[in-house]
Formats: C-alpha cells, structure tokens, sequence
C-alpha cells in the first residue's frame, strides 16, 4: 500500500500519523508512556490495528522527536529514517496552512520556533516553558497532571484575581498598549484566588509567553504570520491567549487542525520529498 508512518516521540506522549502516496492522512493518534521506545511500539500496534493494516502495507518509517534518540536500528523490519524535530515541525507546518513561508512553532512540553520557506528551514529558539511548565506547577499546586483538566479549571477562573493589568498600575494610557494588556503574569495574585483563578493564571503566563516569543521570531525574519502546533496549543485557551497577543501586535496566529500532530505530518512528508 506504499504507506508511510511519521512518529513524533516526546517526552510525554507519542504521536503516529499513517500518509498514502498521495500525502493523504489516513490516521493519527497519540500514545502515553513513560518510555519512548514502549510508546512508539505501541503507537504503531494500536494505528496498524485501527487501519487494519498489515506491517506489510508500511514502506517507511520515519522518526522525529527528542525520544528517537532511543530507537535503534530499523522499526519492525521497515526502512526507518530519523530527521531532525526542526525540519519535520517547519514541513509539516507549512503543508496544514498551505503557506509558502512561516514562522512555525511547537508548544509542546517547551517551545521552540523555525522560519520554514522556499530556501529551507532555520530554528530561531524556543523557551523551557511550555506544556511541560503547566503540568508540572499544576502538580505541585494542585495535584493534578491531565492537561486537559487542568483547562476545565481554567474556564471557570478569573485573571483579575491573580494577574496585574496595565491599566491598575499607571494612570496612564501607553500609546502602543491597550489597557487590557498584562503588566505582571501572577503579581497580583489575591489571598481569596482559587485554584480556577490560579489555573488560568498559569495557561495565561505560558501561552502569552509562547506568543510573545513567536512575535520576536516573525519581528526577526520580517513576516506576519505565526503557525502554532503542539497538544498544548490546540487547547481552548491556547487559541484565545494566542489571538490576543496576535491581535496585540498585528501578528496572525495559525493553529490549524492536526496541530497536535504537525512535526509527526512532517517527518511523514519529508519521506515523501526524498
């Protein structure tokens, strides 16, 4: 069937796309497990079986991620190509916007940002804080690690209580900055804040940081437009956060479907570019 499977492995979860020749996806999932080399075994297993595809209908493996480090030799058999997490994040992000040129990012367990065009793909530089920052304080704060929890805390949560605005710090308007914008992520953190107010307060702090960063990178290369991939991107607040920074310095934020899966899309297409 001349299938190929692109494997994103990461720190926490491991994702698998299947693609056709026609760089159709036919699948995408993503596997949990404290190992990396268990969680792509297992990825792969659970994607064969959904499909109800043979190893025999795979013609390529290809491996991206911090985590394929620890693969060895070839998958099952199959011809199996590592690329680097850069090349796949800027292929794959470019390929689900249709875009000639980007900067293109992942929020993942931290961040990192690339200017993907016609000449190639560049890393510009990343931050620690990402998803990882979350679920780490959110486990120290509240006990509680599911990302996805955690984000129904947030709705329910209140920025006024725990962020400082512009607007309670100077009387005064700044010409470029509304008085919505943040002045102090946490600062103001009320002694009557809850946990929702907390939970929010962190998302706030890491998506507004992310966004900030991937304003410097568009500033750096000259260009206005921003993609956005990664778990931690594709949730609710992510895309709110994001657009408000966007909004805030006429960057336009991209987080199209798949995002999740971006890099695993692209290490799949960069077989297909060879």
């Amino acid at each position: 069937m001349g299938i190929v499977l692109g494997i994103d492995i990461g720190s926490s979860a491991t994702k698998i796309v299947a693609m056709d020749k026609s760089k159709t996806i036919l699948n995408s999932l993503k596997v949990s497990a404290s190992d990396p080399v268990t969680a792509m075994y297992g990825a792969i297993g659970k994607l064969l079986c959904e499909e109800r595809m043979q190893i025999a209908d795979v013609e390529a493996v290809m491996l991206t991620g911090m985590g394929a480090s620890y693969v060895e030799g070839d998958v099952y058999g199959l011809p199996t190509t590592k690329v680097t997490e850069f090349d796949a994040l800027g292929t794959g992000g470019l390929y689900l916007t249709g875009l000639e040129e980007a900067v293109v990012g992942s929020i993942g367990t931290g961040t990192v940002f690339v200017h993907a065009g016609p000449e190639g793909i560049w890393h510009i530089g990343g931050s620690a804080v990402g998803g990882g920052t979350l679920v780490g304080l959110s486990s120290r704060l509240f006990g509680i690690r599911d990302v996805e929890v955690i984000a129904d805390m947030a709705e329910q949560g209140n920025l006024k209580n725990v962020d400082w605005g512009i607007a309670e710090l100077s009387r005064d308007q700044m010409e470029t900055l509304p008085d919505y914008a943040t002045s102090s992520n946490l600062g103001k953190m009320k002694s009557t804040a809850t946990n929702e107010d907390v939970a929010l307060g962190l998302m706030n702090m890491i998506f507004q940081t992310a966004g900030t960063l991937a304003v410097f990178a568009c500033r750096n290369v000259n260009l206005k437009k921003a993609v956005i991939g990664g778990s931690t991107a594709t949730l609710n607040q992510g895309r709110i956060m994001l657009g408000q920074v966007g909004e805030l310095y006429d960057i336009d934020f991209i987080i199209p479907k798949q995002a999740a899966y971006m890099t695993a899309i692209g290490a799949a297409l960069l077989f297909q570019s060879k």
